[in-house]
């Protein structure tokens, strides 16, 4: 197990009716920049309990926070932070929500050129920060951030200790009115999550090893059962807990990650404005798939002990564990080959264009091309 440092102050409250419990966390007297993306929020009666419970509280809102948070669109809203003397942010909506606000709290504290927190300059100093997440995506309870820089044409990170969400309200009712893609997309996005740090482990975590395995199970079982009973409640909670635990890193404390899957993801995100679960599910496949003799026990055991496959050859075994995982990610509605969202081998070198460019921009770190190359070719 590799060394890690692990430090979580964000206060999660979990359960039906707790975004009540909004007066009782932001100090009374705060002068409240509320985030979000979409109308979404006014018509499913979230913005409604948010108002509720901060009526004694002054409120700027400000909506249009995008699916991939646009650095601009994120200027903006520090912008009407700062113009109405805002001292709390608080974010209602998915993982690129809170990301993007996080990215605001960091503005609104900082007198500097904002770029300056992407390009170097660290993060020391937030506003105070909540999140009521309509879909748990580990944004929550994390103090990193992703967002988008249309200029540069680049997806760039950030970080910072103060960045920590004060405290994070899981009310799985939020995600009712959700609609079943993207619903789908985000059991989608936690299992493919989920795989990969399973898949890079060592052979000498066991306790992680049975934390992912048990994570993936779940999500397995409770995924199909809340596209088929929209109103089930336990499987909604379900859902959201496991998001939060993968997302979160918990499970995965001591473990490497190859960085090629995500990072490849992003790529084709920038490009064809896939999200994050759409590019995920194309490379999944792609990567189970990819001759790894490193990987090929991880495999067998993810074979055996998650779908139950025991018998057969090695690789008989390993073709089942694919084929049932690229299953799962099909009945979740997420399509799998870059054909089916229009691409072809055309894709390849503006893909490895981009990545290149990134890794020689510093963006990002070295990464291995020629297994994009061949993850991409898979993918076809």
């Amino acid at each position: 197990m590799r060394n890690f440092s692990y430090y979580n102050p964000t206060r999660i409250l979990f359960g039906a009716g707790q975004i009540a419990s909004l007066a009782q966390l932001i100090p009374g007297g705060s002068r409240v920049l509320v985030t979000h993306g979409g109308g979404s929020i006014l018509q499913n009666g979230v913005w409604q309990q948010v108002e509720q419970a901060l009526a004694g509280h002054w409120i700027s809102r400000f909506a249009g926070i995008e699916a991939n948070p646009q650095y601009a669109t994120l200027l903006r809203a520090a912008a009407q932070g700062r113009r109405e003397r805002c001292d709390f942010v608080l974010a209602v909506g998915g993982g690129s929500v809170i990301d993007g606000s996080k990215f605001v709290a960091a503005v609104l504290a900082y007198p500097g050129e904002p770029f300056d927190l992407l390009s170097g300059t660290p993060i020391r100093r937030a506003l105070p920060l909540g999140c009521v997440p309509t879909l748990a995506s580990g944004a929550e309870s994390t103090p990193h951030g992703v967002l988008h820089h249309a200029g540069l044409q680049a997806r760039l990170p950030f970080s910072g200790a103060c960045l920590h969400p004060r405290f994070a309200i899981l009310d799985p009712c939020t995600s009712f009115s959700l609609p079943p893609r993207q619903l789908g997309h985000g059991v989608v996005a936690s299992f493919c999550h989920c795989l990969e740090r399973y898949l890079a482990g060592s052979g000498e975590t066991a306790l992680q090893d049975r934390q992912a395995e048990a994570l993936l199970l779940t999500l397995l079982e409770q995924g199909p059962l809340a596209l088929a009973e929209p109103d089930n409640y336990e499987a909604r909670a379900q859902l959201m807990w496991c998001a939060s635990q993968i997302h979160g890193g918990l499970f995965a404390c001591g473990l490497q990650r190859d960085g090629s899957l995500r990072r490849l993801g992003h790529a084709l995100s920038l490009l064809y404005h896939l999200d994050q679960a759409q590019s995920l599910a194309l490379l999944l496949p792609a990567l189970l798939a990819e001759d790894n003799g490193g990987r090929r026990a991880r495999l067998l055991q993810y074979a055996e002990r998650v779908w139950g496959v025991r018998k057969g050859s090695p690789q008989t075994r390993i073709a089942a564990a694919i084929a049932a995982s690229e299953g799962f990610l099909r009945r979740m509605g997420v399509a799998t080959h870059l054909a089916e969202h229009g691409l072809d081998a055309e894709t390849l070198p503006q893909v490895l264009a981009l990545l290149q460019h990134q890794s020689a921009a510093g963006e990002r770190r070295e990464i291995d091309l020629q297994l994009c190359e061949r993850l991409l070719l898979r993918a076809l």
